[in-house]
């Protein structure tokens, strides 16, 4: 990664700290488990008596510290990483304390959400904003995912921007970019932005937003669990909400667990976004690597891209006989195609709306319109890729997803 970017003089500044006293960037960030329970605990008063279901979590999250800190991340990583998982940690416990103290939070159901799935640059992320935009349904923003419970040390101090979530995430959503600029011409991330699953499910501490960021040795995720999380953090995020909406969620990794997904969200709508894998594949390795680059120099891009083409062949090809051999209901399922989205926003959505039996109203097509002429393509820059860039070439790529190609009818593009 270091002969495609650069990183700027504050980042690389930063990481030499480490070497310019003689050590290594965990002498001067350690990752350790028990100070950070030791810290939430008396920051928030102690541990809550609940567990979420999940009586292992404390060791979970135990065995993530200890993998993220034997990890090779350089000094600005660490930082950012070590607040994410006290953060997460805090969370959690935050979360743990509100059920516990108003169990009826777990009595409302989590019903019918529209789920969006597909590889980076098919249109999950656009998609993903647009849906939000529906007065009926509610996308989680980042500060809501990040600072779902309001915060105890908030009510000791006048100062606004500790009960400010929008302000409080910034140090985790916006931050991305100025540890490299590059970043936001492949995903925006914005406080008051629709937030994936991965960022909600952090506090779970098995699921995919950790196995994203690093490689980790000797640690894997957890679906199961982190799907029960999930609908826990759902739950804790509605309550008290006087609007009847459901919730419009999305992430990538939905794809490859879609059995794991109906059994904890079983009336939920998936819709699953479409295009040229020589499109797709390139973007998710370019994506992945950049997501790493920003907190390590050891990013092994020829691995990535053999396994991320493993895992998404798979999730592609066998999400044709998953649909069809019922494991999961194939009729709560939508099909969306990146070319039709793009070329006709509004007419892609009424038809997606009608096969899940929902209203597209005129207010909301008048506000895809105009989000979408106040966000034009390439606001942030071009995300430039070819195949061949990451490994890949163009007709490698659409063999060994033909099955997928062919069954979906995906369009060829140049």
């Amino acid at each position: 990664m270091a002969d495609r970017l650069v990183r700027p003089d504050w980042v690389r500044r930063l990481n030499l700290m480490a070497g310019s006293v003689g050590g290594h960037a965990r002498d001067l960030v350690p990752i350790d488990a028990g100070d950070m329970l030791d810290t939430a605990a008396v920051a928030l008063g102690g541990l809550p008596a609940g567990d979420l279901g999940d009586p292992r979590w404390q060791e979970r999250f135990e065995a993530l510290a200890t993998a993220i800190d034997a990890s090779e991340m350089h000094t600005v990583g660490r930082l950012m990483t070590k607040q994410e998982l006290l953060r997460s940690l805090r969370t959690r416990l935050l979360l743990t304390a509100a059920r516990d103290h108003s169990p009826e939070i777990r009595d409302r159901p989590v019903t019918a959400p529209v789920i969006v799935t597909g590889p980076a640059r098919s249109g999950t992320s656009i998609l993903f904003e647009l849906l939000a935009l529906d007065p009926g349904l509610r996308a989680p923003t980042a500060a809501e995912a990040l600072h779902p419970v309001a915060m105890p040390e908030a009510e000791d101090t006048d100062d606004s921007s500790l009960s400010d979530p929008l302000v409080l995430s910034e140090c985790e959503q916006e931050i991305w970019a100025d540890i490299q600029p590059e970043f936001q011409a492949l995903h925006e991330l914005r406080s008051d932005l629709p937030v994936e699953c991965v960022t909600l499910t952090q506090g779970s501490f098995c699921g995919f937003h950790w196995s994203m960021i690093i490689s980790l040795d000797g640690w894997l995720p957890d679906p199961a669990v982190n799907y029960a999380y999930e609908r826990q953090f759902l739950q804790a995020l509605q309550h008290g909400a006087e609007a009847d909406q459901s919730w419009v969620l999305k992430t990538p990794g939905h794809l490859m667990l879609l059995p794991l997904l109906y059994a904890e969200f079983g009336d939920a709508w998936v819709i699953q976004t479409h295009r040229d894998p020589a499109k797709t594949m390139p973007s998710t390795v370019s994506t992945t690597a950049m997501i790493q680059w920003l907190r390590t120099d050891d990013v092994d891009v020829d691995s990535m891209a053999r396994n991320i083409l493993a895992v998404f062949a798979a999730g592609l090809n066998g999400s044709i006989d998953v649909r069809a051999s019922g494991i999961v209901p194939a009729d709560r399922f939508v099909d969306v195609h990146f070319s039709e989205l793009m070329s006709d926003p509004v007419s892609t959505l009424r038809t997606a709306y009608a096969r899940m039996g929902r209203d597209f109203t005129d207010g909301h097509a008048a506000a895809v319109l105009d989000y979408l002429a106040h966000k034009p393509k390439g606001k942030f820059g071009v995300h430039r890729y070819q195949p061949e860039d990451w490994g890949f070439t163009a007709e490698g790529l659409r063999s060994d997803l033909a099955p997928y190609i062919d069954h979906y009818g995906v369009a060829r593009e140049n």
